[in-house]
């Protein structure tokens, strides 16, 4: 049986459990821990490396603009200064379409918004953008 990668343009988001299409682009899903570095007093050569704080990147998501306004009235609730955190899930699917693999968040937010750039001598779709910052982040397979 072949072992094949999955391919990059077949995923879903799903935030407070609804699943949402549409998205041309998702990155930033980074996961890393601080370093604490120190050195014992008897071992002169030789440096001690401990895990620290861990940090999670923001979420970045891209589609093609339409009159769905649900990423803008979310992102309002911080403009607003009632900042409304859900939980969701970027999930990778298989070529039947069947899910694969789901990196889960929570306590995000959208920190960032960027409308479409507008050309009247191009022909391509508008796109907006939006970034989650989130707390934690989790693959599930």
């Amino acid at each position: 049986m072949r072992n094949d990668p999955y391919a990059q343009y077949n995923f879903l988001l799903e935030i407070d459990g609804i699943t949402s299409a549409g998205f041309t682009e998702v990155g930033g899903i980074t996961m890393e821990s601080e370093v604490i570095e120190y050195r014992e007093g008897n071992e002169l050569a030789r440096m001690r490396k401990l895990p620290a704080l861990m940090k999670f990147g923001n979420i970045t998501l891209k589609r093609g603009y339409t009159q769905n306004t649900e990423l803008w009235d979310w992102r309002k609730t911080t403009l607003r200064g009632v900042t409304e955190r859900k939980a969701g899930a970027i999930i990778l699917l298989d070529e039947a379409r069947e899910p694969k693999l789901r990196w889960e968040f929570q306590e995000g937010w959208i920190s960032k918004y960027e409308g479409p750039a507008l050309n009247a001598t191009a022909n391509e779709a508008a796109i907006e953008s939006i970034e989650i910052v989130v707390e934690n982040v989790e693959l599930v397979v």
